[in-house]
């Protein structure tokens, strides 16, 4: 028996509160038990288990912000306890959709009028459902084929109190390991974009924008924006169609057209950050399309992060720091971009040239294409995820180029996803400004 929508502030008030209650029961009691001892091991995975699926499970039926913040969360999974990661993981999946009715219903409280005075045909399957919103297919009088993007009811309404009640509930479950400053700059950094996230009419001008951007690259389109059928809940667009990226198959795509769009995906995202310095913060696979001829349709403009110059100055120099193993200057970088703590000690020049070994893997050799498809730079991180915890104290939440890096991971496993073999090393030394042989 599917669980009845909860639409209303009240009601997801309480779902939280609940999941934060049980949450922090079973977290003070593993506490009192002192079930981090090893030899209580399994008893502690068991309980972080009921934990993680609890609040995954919460964060799914609720969707909304609470799920947004799931999915982010989910993307640093190489440093958060396997229980979790592995429950959070979930919340990339699609979500359930919501019942028809209710989406007709916020489409014409939204454009204020029946369904059938805008709509030609409105298909009652959602194309896909996301954790704000789903999106459906429909025609115009004016024969156009159109993509309906609509908010689920309630959710923007209920953003803040959303956030504060995960934000309890992570704390309350040990996951919140940071000054009380750090988590207050992360929360308002994911808060101010959700905002921005759930105004579908600044999704539009930000669709539009980025049409303007990519506007001289004809293997990367953005839909057009239907303005007239639009609003703050609802997105009408251009209906631009290419495969989803389960099909991108050998039987359709040689791998010569999977490494053109390889590089078409990493032109985009350097230019977005380093020339246009307004980057597509959400790489998540339904958010691309794909064709045979290499194109790459790029959807969902509601998470768009405009940077600021000397963010993306200083991204620049930590990264061509990086490259040259300077790590006196890396390190100053860093505290400049906000990710260390100024008053900390420099950490030693090994910690950073384990991480840039690891890191550097798709730029380094020389004349030769690097496969992403096998792959494995996320196990080599996690497998060294222990030097992160060691050095804790020395970093912090690099909110400014919080987006960048998620950025960067998305890619990363779209690269690995699609198999791309592409040498990115002439592009990446243009965008920092270094010769190539500075590359290794």
């Amino acid at each position: 028996m599917s669980k009845k929508p909860v639409t209303t502030r009240t009601g997801r008030f309480f779902r939280l509160a609940g999941m934060t209650a049980s949450v922090a029961t079973r977290y003070a009691g593993q506490q009192a038990r002192g079930w981090f001892s090893e030899t209580d091991e399994a008893q502690r995975r068991s309980n972080y288990t009921r934990m993680a699926e609890d609040i995954a499970s919460t964060l799914g039926d609720l969707k909304g912000a609470v799920m947004k913040v799931g999915q982010i969360v989910s993307q640093t999974q190489d440093f958060l306890p396997a229980e979790f990661s592995e429950a959070l993981q979930s919340l990339q999946k699609e979500a359930p959709a919501m019942p028809f009715d209710i989406i007709c219903q916020q489409i014409e409280s939204e454009l204020g009028k029946p369904v059938a005075e805008v709509f030609a045909s409105l298909s009652e399957t959602p194309y896909a459902a996301a954790s704000i919103g789903q999106v459906h297919e429909g025609v115009l009088h004016d024969g156009r084929e159109v993509v309906i993007k609509v908010q689920y009811p309630g959710v923007d309404e209920s953003c803040d109190s959303d956030l504060r009640q995960l934000r309890t509930a992570l704390r309350l479950a040990g996951l919140l390991k940071m000054s009380r400053e750090s988590v207050d700059a992360l929360f308002g950094e994911i808060r101010d974009r959700l905002h921005e996230e759930l105004d579908y009419e600044n999704e539009g001008r930000n669709m539009e924008l980025f049409r303007l951007m990519h506007s001289n690259d004809d293997k990367l389109l953005v839909p057009a924006l239907v303005p007239e059928f639009s609003a703050r809940r609802v997105l009408t667009m251009e209906k631009v169609t290419g495969d989803h990226i389960s099909e991108v198959t050998p039987e359709r795509y040689s791998q010569d057209t999977i490494n053109a769009i390889g590089q078409n995906i990493f032109r985009a995202l350097a230019d977005q950050l380093f020339v246009h310095q307004c980057i597509h913060g959400d790489p998540h696979p339904g958010n691309f399309a794909y064709r045979p001829d290499g194109t790459v349709i790029l959807y969902d403009f509601g998470c768009v992060k405009k940077l600021r110059p000397f963010v993306v100055a200083s991204y620049r120099n930590a990264l061509r720091a990086a490259l040259q193993e300077d790590y006196i200057a890396l390190d100053h970088h860093l505290i400049t971009l906000g990710a260390r703590v100024e008053d900390q000690p420099a950490l030693p020049p090994e910690y950073y040239a384990l991480w840039r070994s690891i890191l550097v893997q798709p730029f380094q050799a020389a004349n030769q294409p690097f496969d992403f498809g096998p792959a494995d730079i996320h196990k080599q991180a996690a497998a060294q995820s222990r030097t992160v915890f060691q050095n804790l104290s020395s970093f912090k939440p690099p909110v400014e180029s919080l987006l960048i890096d998620r950025m960067v991971v998305g890619h990363y496993w779209m690269m690995k996803r699609l198999g791309v073999q592409a040498d990115f090393r002439k592009d990446l030394a243009h965008y920092v400004e270094l010769p190539v042989a500075a590359l290794g």
